[in-house]
Order: C-alpha cells, then structure tokens, then sequence
C-alpha cells in the first residue's frame, strides 16, 4: 500500500511556461545528482546547487529528495513508448522480427544511467501517483502488445490477453533487472534471448 502520499506530493504543478522549465531543471539535476553521488548522499543541497537555484526555491516545487525520486520514477515511465501494430511488418515468416522489436522497446526505454535506473528501482516510494501511472501505461502496453499478437498470421497461443500480460511483465522485468545491473549480461545477449524464447512461445516450439 502506498504510504506518505502528501509527502511524495510535489509542493507546486507548474501552469506557466516558465514553472515547467524550473520543475524540469530540479528534475534533470536530481538525476545527474542520484546517479553520481547515490540515493543517500543526493541531498536536496546537492540538487539545488547543481540546479543552479536555492534551496528555498527547490522547495517550493518538491517538499524532500523522496518526492523528486517519485517524480523521475513517474516521468520515465510515462516517456516509455510502445511500437503499434499498425507500424510493424506483421506478414507471415516475421514473427522474430516482431519479438525483436518488441524486445528493443523494452530496452531502449530503459536506457537511463544505470546507476539511476538502480536507485529508481531499489529507492523510490511508493505513492499513489505512482500506482496510477504503473496501472494506466500497463493497461495501455498489454492493449497494443495484444493486437500485435492478434494480427500476426504466426501466433500460436490461443489466450490472447493472458500472453500479452506474460509478454509484458517478462520483457519488462527482465530488462529491469538486466538494464540495472549491466556487469552481469550484454545488452546484445539479453535482447537475443529475450527474442528467441518469445519467438517459441508465440509460435507453439515444442
């Protein structure tokens, strides 16, 4: 259950312009801090001084280091995109292809220092933004990897929603853990089996 939620919240939602582009600079800074100096060490003095503003404004926007976390947890997944079906090549004989791409998505949006991706991950509260976000883009991958696996000529599985959520959640914590951690897989190992277990899977290989 989520705890501290008023302490998680940010102080201040920017309606200007301007407030954004401040909101922005805190959250920019809060990530180089994070993934340089660590979780414990990454004070708000540390952030406000890289951000190049007071602490007294800083506070304004963010009320502790937990909620900035919070809020670069939020941020990178919201920014995390899916490839539609309609965008794929989804022909008999291209179904690798198709898991591939699958498989980059995944990759590509864990991207970020891993350093930082570690400290999200292990570090950051849980609120009830938080929650929200994590249910409404995980309702909205499943949708798109479920119609992708509906069109294609090469599937196998007959539980269309039950393959998506397995699919999902496989990709998607195996990247986590992987993309975190990277001293022990490759990005080009963990994406190939990745590829060739979903590839079997989808297709029925015995």
């Amino acid at each position: 259950m989520p705890s501290g939620d008023r302490r998680l919240q940010p102080r201040r939602r920017p309606r200007q312009v301007r407030a954004e582009l401040t909101r922005e600079r805190i959250l920019t800074a809060a990530a180089h801090v994070f993934a340089e100096y660590g979780y414990a060490a990454g004070t708000t003095n540390r952030i406000a001084e890289h951000a190049r503003m007071s602490i007294g404004s800083l506070y304004q926007y963010f009320p502790n280091k937990d909620a900035v976390l919070a809020e670069l947890l939020i941020r990178h997944i919201d920014r995390g995109t899916w490839t539609r079906a309609d965008q794929l090549d989804l022909s008999p004989g291209t179904l690798e292809e198709v898991a591939r791409t699958l498989v980059r998505d995944a990759i590509d949006n864990h991207r970020d220092d891993p350093q930082l991706l570690r400290i999200m991950i292990e570090e950051a509260p849980v609120s009830r933004e938080l929650l929200d976000a994590i249910d409404r883009h995980g309702r909205d991958r499943v949708g798109q990897v479920r119609e992708v696996l509906a069109q294609h000529p090469d599937v196998r599985v007959e539980d269309l929603d039950t393959a998506a959520e397995l699919i999902l959640t496989a990709v998607e914590l195996s990247t986590h853990k992987l993309m975190a951690d990277p001293r022990g897989i490759s990005v080009e190992r963990l994406e190939n089996e990745l590829v060739a277990m979903l590839t079997r899977y989808l297709g029925g290989a015995p």
